[in-house]
């Protein structure tokens, strides 16, 4: 992610898969590996989440 606006994308995702209550985004580095750090209310489905990243256009490793 290198803007606000891809920040965005992926939390409004995120924030669609059942459980989470928090996504917050950091180390935003233009044209590097950003950290995406995700507070659930119980065990985080980690396709679903991955899902979520893809779904907003970008690849996700957990």
């Amino acid at each position: 992610m290198t803007c606000g606006h891809c920040v965005a994308s992926v939390t409004e995702e995120l924030k669609e898969v059942a459980g989470v209550l928090e996504v917050r985004v950091e180390d935003l580095v233009k044209g590097g590996d950003t950290d995406v750090l995700v507070d659930s209310d119980g065990p985080l489905d980690l396709d679903a989440a991955r899902a979520a990243v893809e779904e907003a256009g970008y690849t996700a490793s957990v």
